[in-house]
């Protein structure tokens, strides 16, 4: 079924409207999928995460210390690198505290002489060092840059420190995994959020919690084969995490209460060393330290706060909504209401992509959505000012392109076209320069028809009436017509029938005459518009006939009356009726007395070959001139005789065709095949029997004359249902036979007058061409239609297609 906006939603639009609207909405996808499937729109979507992650002022986990290596630390200590010397008497004032564990953010990748005493210091305490991964090579591999071999052999945990930076150098996510085909090494932070999990590692604060939120993110992360890629919530606090200085710990001056039981993270603060990250909190807090990126990651593991990014089909499934809901409202709003709906959308999209990333912690930009709406709001109302544009402009100059049916005056020559708008306003007043004229020359027109016409209201009261019926109803001297109803201005009409309305209704129409002229009273106004035939005080027979008027919206407004004479048309159908009788009668009777009295002569028993011969051309002329005269009765009164139809059924109609048929097959030796559907028995018309027999007989007779000796000739019946009740169910009859067939070019001859074919394989064959011309005839006025499919010495297929029998509306 096609969609239709007009019927669908009420509304004045056209197929174009409904066209265009899909065409906006396929621009409105073509503007989301890359912004949702390919990220085009990524650098938006990064600014828009940041402005969220402002929001974000969470509390930092207390279970957190960062010891800076800042710039009071080298001022005291010296130049960097230190000795390792210096790391491992940190390591053992750290131990003092008994800490839960400690990260060394440091990359110890050479080898050095107090290694050994590192490696000790490590052991006292659960310490993770550092890894660096290098990019991919040429054959996509990566390395791993490990500390040394005592190191790693002493530390808890080894994990990867590379960090994931956008395309605008800012620090959003790191992968919890990360490697190559061969090796995969974990982030810094995951051995140690997977130990607190396992409860290998225990805080000394909110351990019950973090152990269960930590234990969370390692189901999530550890289980799962890819990189475990996830959005880091940064905070715009200033300070979230307790900090102390390298210096003033080696010094002793931190009491071990403020690391006992805590995680301590070791790392670089110093400005000169410079490891350093933009985050999405630089705008406000300026480069991060690595360290505290590392912070921020296990705070987030431990807390279970990670953001997951949602795939391109969940952000395009998000952004497909609000498009929807526009294109929705575009096509029931005004402008000002779907530029409200689009504002309004937008933000619900914002909203709710906020709502995702703090409630469920799922990462859905708002980009692409908001890009849609952005996209398709403008170009919909400029191809609807557009479409009204054009719509008033096509209107308009298709009044102006109708020609006058009055000579038009001179128009002046314009000097300057002007604006469009002004181009518009000169064709609104020619328009209505035609209105006015087109309204004159319809009072013209109507004054000049011939026939009586009257014009009433929906009442029947006679409103105008033009010359000629001012002039018959003064010859009938009834007064002029205006101001009274139609039944007391056609009163004295007699009634003779009605137009193809049937016997019954006939009776019931004289038994209510006069009232039937009376248009208000619905059960005799659809009469009145089929027509009936009247006869006034002067012996004229009329053809009276209604038409409803109504206005542009279908609403009735008045009836047209007319009277049409048709005395002259009786005159010449009784004329015609005459001439029919009198050559069905003194044509036929002369060839039927000829052929009487070849059969006399025939009867004598001294006849010679010769007289034979004359004989037999006498009788063959006689029978010709006599069926030329049959075949033109039956097709004139096929033509204008009234049809007596019935219910019949096409089966029964095929078999009485067959058995009349069957002599002159059986002479030629043709088999008769009659193919029907056995559980449809039947196949019940509408028809006239006598004459939908005489179709089927000169079908199936052509069949027979037209086909060699020994074939076959197949009369096939069949039903066709309309599936959706839309169209009425229809019967169909193939007649098929082997014979010479009929060339391409001369088929559409087949069904005139005075046709003949195969004069050159069947000389024979007698006939005045006018049996297929009576099928068409009586098929057409059926209601029915018929087609040829023949091939040149294969056969002729004759199918006709009549209407079935409806007990509904029987």
């Amino acid at each position: 079924m096609i969609f239709y906006p007009r019927t669908w939603l009420g509304l004045p639009v056209g197929r174009r409207f409904f066209y265009e609207w899909l065409c906006v909405g396929c621009l409105g996808l073509a503007v989301i999928l890359p912004g949702a499937l390919y990220g085009m729109t990524a650098s938006i979507d990064h600014l828009i995460f940041d402005r969220y992650l402002r929001l974000n002022l969470r509390r930092a986990l207390p279970d957190i210390v960062v010891v800076e290596i800042d710039n009071e630390s080298i001022a005291k200590l010296g130049r960097w690198p230190w000795p390792r010397s210096v790391h491992a008497h940190v390591l053992d004032e750290i131990a003092k505290a008994q800490p839960a564990a400690v990260v060394y953010d440091v990359l110890f990748t050479e080898p050095s002489g107090d290694d050994a005493m590192l490696a000790h210091a490590m052991s006292a305490s659960p310490t993770y060092l550092p890894i660096l991964l290098t990019p991919q090579d040429s054959r996509g591999e990566r390395a791993a840059i490990k500390p040394v071999a005592p190191l790693a052999r002493a530390a808890a945990g080894l994990g990867h420190i590379n960090f994931e930076v956008n395309s605008d150098g800012v620090v959003r996510s790191v992968a919890l995994s990360e490697g190559d085909a061969n090796t995969r090494w974990p982030q810094l932070m995951a051995p140690l959020a997977r130990a607190i999990g396992d409860g290998t590692i225990k805080l000394h604060d909110s351990y019950s919690s973090v152990s269960a939120a930590a234990r969370r993110s390692e189901a999530r992360t550890f289980a799962s084969s890819d990189e475990g890629r996830f959005l880091i919530p940064f905070s715009p606090l200033a300070a979230p995490y307790r900090k102390v200085s390298f210096a003033t710990l080696l010094d002793g001056g931190v009491s071990p209460d403020e690391l006992r039981g805590k995680i301590v993270l070791i790392g670089v603060t110093a400005s000169g060393l410079y490891d350093r990250f933009s985050t999405p909190m630089s705008g406000t807090l300026g480069p991060m330290p690595g360290v505290y990126i590392h912070a921020a990651v296990l705070d987030t593991l431990l807390t279970g706060r990670e953001i997951d990014p949602a795939s391109g089909l969940v952000v395009f499934a998000f952004s497909l909504a609000p498009l929807v809901a526009l294109l929705a409202g575009l096509l029931m709003l005004s402008p000002l209401r779907a530029l409200l709906l689009t504002a309004v959308l937008g933000a619900i999209t914002a909203l709710c992509s906020a709502a995702a990333l703090f409630g469920a912690q799922l990462w859905i930009s708002p980009m692409p959505a908001i890009a849609g709406l952005v996209v398709v709001y403008p170009i919909w109302n400029w191809r609807r000012l557009e479409m009204t544009m054009a719509y008033l402009r096509k209107e308009l100059q298709r009044l102006a392109d109708e020609p006058y049916l009055l000579p038009e005056t001179p128009r002046r020559r314009r000097e300057f076209g002007g604006d469009v708008l002004e181009q518009h306003m000169a064709l609104m007043a020619q328009a209505a320069q035609r209105v006015q004229d087109m309204k004159r020359f319809v009072w013209d027109s109507l004054d000049s028809v011939p026939e009586p016409i009257l014009v009433s209201d929906v009442q029947g009261v006679v409103v105008i009436a033009n010359h000629a019926a001012k002039r018959y109803f003064q010859a009938l001297n009834a007064g002029n017509p205006v101001g009274k109803s139609l039944r007391a201005a056609l009163g004295d009409l007699m009634f003779i029938k009605t137009i193809d309305a049937g016997d019954d209704a006939d009776v019931w129409v004289r038994a209510n005459w006069p009232a039937m002229l009376d248009p208000a009273r619905r059960e005799f106004s659809r009469l009145m518009e089929q027509g009936c035939e009247v006869r006034d005080r002067h012996a004229r027979d009329l053809l009276l006939r209604y038409a409803k008027r109504a206005n542009a919206y279908g609403e009735a407004t008045g009836w047209i009356a007319g009277l049409v004479d048709v005395t002259a048309l009786h005159a010449a159908e009784r004329q015609r009726e005459d001439a029919l009788r009198l050559l069905t009668h003194e044509v036929r009777s002369p060839q039927a007395s000829i052929l009487a009295l070849v059969e006399m002569e025939r009867a004598r028993a001294n006849e010679s070959a010769h007289t034979r011969e004359l004989l037999s051309r006498i009788e063959r002329y006689a029978r010709r001139s006599l069926a030329l005269a049959d075949d033109f009765v039956r097709l004139a009164r096929a033509e204008s005789q009234t049809y007596e139809l019935e219910p019949v059924s096409l089966l029964e109609l095929m078999m009485d065709a067959s058995d009349e048929v069957w002599p002159q097959a059986q002479t030629k030796q043709i088999r008769l095949d009659l193919q029907y559907d056995e559980h449809d028995f039947g196949h019940w018309i509408n028809a006239d029997r006598s004459m939908m027999t005489r179709v089927l007989v000169n079908i199936m007779n052509n069949a027979v004359k037209y086909s060699p000796s020994g074939t076959q000739i197949t009369c096939t019946i069949e039903q066709d249902a309309s599936p959706s009740g839309a169209t009425p169910a229809q019967v169909r009859c193939t007649v098929r036979d082997q014979g010479y067939g009929i060339p391409a070019e001369r088929q559409v001859h087949l069904f005139e007058r005075f046709q003949r074919f195969h004069e050159a394989q069947c000389p024979e064959v007698g006939g005045a061409g006018l049996g297929m011309a009576f099928v068409k005839t009586v098929v057409t006025r059926h209601g029915g239609g018929i087609r040829v499919a023949s091939v040149v010495g294969e056969g002729t297929a004759i199918t006709i297609v009549l209407p079935a029998f409806d007990e509904a509306s029987a």
